[in-house]
This record gives C-alpha cells, sequence and structure tokens, in this order.
C-alpha cells in the first residue's frame, strides 16, 4: 500500500504526482475496489498542470529519484 505524501506512476497513463487519499468504486455486482487518489504534477506528455487522477490502486508504482 502507499502512503499519503508517496509520489506514484500510473502504468497506463503515465501520470505522475503525490497520493493524496484514498477511494472506491463500486463495480459489477456491487464489488467495491479500492482507487489512489493523485494530484498529478506532470502528465506522459509533459503538459505542467495540476489535476487529481483516481485509478485502481493496481495501477500506480512507487516513484522515486534515485
Amino acid at each position: 500500500m502507499f502512503t499519503i505524501g508517496d509520489y506514484v506512476l500510473n502504468q497506463q497513463t503515465g501520470h505522475l504526482g503525490k497520493v493524496i487519499g484514498y477511494g472506491q468504486q463500486i463495480m459489477n455486482h456491487n464489488m467495491q475496489i479500492v482507487t489512489l487518489k493523485v494530484l498529478v504534477a506532470e502528465t506522459a506528455n509533459s503538459q505542467r498542470r495540476e489535476f487529481v487522477f483516481e485509478d485502481q490502486v493496481s495501477a500506480w508504482v512507487r516513484w522515486s529519484v534515485v
């Protein structure tokens, strides 16, 4: 799991940002999945803008500058 303040990268969209919270989505047959809310600071095509993006936790990986 990620903690608030971690930097993460969405493997599908390329969105890079900071974890600001968790959420949930209701899928078929009332199944709930945990989502991650991320303040995106940079998109895959490097357009600088900030917005909140929410996706399944499994779509994200931890990102760090080493």
